[in-house]
């Protein structure tokens, strides 16, 4: 067995680290949805609605435009997985994971953004994706999703 393992080494190597790989880019993608989780649950209360804000004079005491960013990226072997669900065909669940991830942590900065400034809702809520990096040039591949969320926050004129 031992001499199997030593004529193999650069074949057992790759595997090793190509599950070595995957799981820990598993461990990091359950970690941060668990991250978005509990920050969705801590800023519940902040309203957010994608119309636009018509307000009777003199309810709003102050209005801005907030926003948040994020950058996520797929990892190696995930990649590699997706592109072979893409010669088969079916869903690809990682690009799946990775829109969302973005989308979300992106509504969670700027939703931290206008707690931080004392808003009580964001209105007009608008997102937009894009894929950047070097493989996101290339045909059929994703490199990282960009995510930006923004609207306008207010501030009630509370007496």
């Amino acid at each position: 067995m031992f001499d199997v393992i030593l004529q193999n080494f650069d074949l057992f190597l790759f595997f090793c680290l190509a599950v070595l790989g995957y799981t820990c880019g598993t461990i990091a993608e359950k970690r941060h949805y668990k991250s978005i989780i509990r920050r969705e649950k801590e800023l519940l209360k902040l309203m957010v609605v994608n119309a636009e804000g018509h307000f009777a004079e003199g309810v709003v005491k102050q209005s801005f435009l907030v926003n948040g960013s994020a950058v996520i990226s797929n990892d190696y072997f995930k990649r590699m997985l997706a592109i072979l669900r893409n010669i088969f065909g079916g869903r690809v669940k990682a690009y799946e994971s990775l829109i969302d991830r973005s989308r979300r942590e992106a509504i969670l900065r700027m939703k931290q953004e206008a707690r931080a400034k004392g808003a009580h809702m964001i209105v007009n809520l608008r997102l937009e994706t894009s894929t950047i990096g070097r493989a996101a040039n290339q045909k059929n591949q994703v490199g990282s999703i960009e995510a930006l969320a923004y609207g306008t926050a207010v501030v009630m004129n509370r007496k």
